[in-house]
């Protein structure tokens, strides 16, 4: 069986509370606007983001010329399966022309890990962040769905509750789903088998086509694992998961706090994060300190010197001014 998409079977993007779209596979090039299904090639490839993919079991041609790694510093990024930042990076070509993104896809397993080992400096993660080392923001939260065998009887749903896939075998382990441990007809009986050896989602994806369970999982990364004979349905009565933007609190840069500043839709002109954005001072205060100045220039180009005093040397008499009484 083929693994490749049918584009017209796949289910229509649904925007999350970031403004996130679903995303590309796990090692592509980053080539999906967020809110978008398709970029043009040409656009992705004007952003100076640099992916690495996953390294691959097939042996490479020794004849043939490896591209050399670009030189010059680089802001370290990594992201989970199902997550596209593609909108952010635009927005930081266009801000920081003098520092690449260096895009590295991760398992979820290890979404922390880069962190600590200092393979990233910011990571695109699911779910809380356990570590007290770390930080992070909430960037959306994603519908969770259940792929289905194509020829199961909620195929066609718009839409299911967990109760409906009670009765199902879960080829996850049920931690992972508490809402669906909490109603599984195999757990309360007793009656739940093993899971089959799966090197990963695609693996689970493929025992899903052919029959032998279901998976309930992000948006997102159905759309990343999508085939034709499986179908995807939104799933109600299970809780949403987050997707987050961390980092290392004590590593926390100039170049870190510019990144989370473009996450945030900060503009150009914001105060805070001093790599590329020095602070900017009032209008006011720009007013005032040109005229101190212009002072000290008039100052400097008299002498110093204090205004003479009247001709003739008298003072002018102080004149009393009196009130005078109402009513009269």
């Amino acid at each position: 069986m083929s693994d490749e998409p049918d584009p017209r079977e796949q289910p229509a993007p649904r925007e999350d509370a970031g403004g996130a779209a679903e995303p590309a596979a796990e090692g592509e090039a980053l080539d999906v606007e967020l809110g978008l299904d398709e970029v043009e090639p040409e656009d992705a490839e004007s952003e100076d983001v640099e992916v690495e993919g996953e390294p691959d079991d097939t042996e490479s041609d020794p004849a043939e010329p490896v591209d050399a790694e670009p030189e010059g510093p680089a802001l370290l990024i990594a992201l989970v399966p199902g997550v596209t930042p593609t909108k952010w990076t635009r927005v930081w070509a266009e801000r920081r022309p003098d520092l690449r993104l260096r895009v590295l896809p991760i398992a979820e397993s290890e979404q922390e890990e880069v962190l600590r080992d200092g393979r990233a400096q910011i990571v695109f993660v699911r779910g809380d962040v356990r570590s007290d080392s770390l930080s992070s923001i909430l960037l959306y939260e994603e519908q969770p769905v259940a792929v289905l065998p194509r020829d199961h009887a909620f195929a066609d749903a718009e839409e299911m509750d967990v109760a409906d896939l009670a009765d199902e075998h879960l080829l996850q382990e049920p931690s992972t789903v508490p809402e669906w441990a909490a109603l599984a007809a195999e757990i309360a009986d007793g009656t739940r088998r093993p899971l089959p050896r799966m090197a990963g989602l695609d693996d689970a994806v493929e025992q899903v086509a052919a029959g032998v369970g279901v998976l309930i999982v992000p948006q997102s990364v159905a759309r990343v694992h999508s085939r034709k004979d499986v179908r995807v349905v939104p799933v109600s009565g299970v809780a949403p998961t987050s997707v987050r933007l961390a980092w290392a609190t004590e590593d926390k840069t100039d170049d870190v706090e510019d990144f989370i500043g473009v996450v945030r839709g900060r503009s150009a002109n914001t105060t805070r994060g001093t790599a590329a954005t020095p602070k900017v001072e009032s209008r006011a205060k720009a007013a005032k300190a040109k005229a101190r100045e212009a002072r000290e220039k008039a100052e400097k180009a008299g002498g110093g010197r204090k205004k003479p005093a009247r001709p003739g040397g008298t003072a002018r008499p102080a004149v009393r001014r009196t009130r005078k009484p109402r009513g009269r």
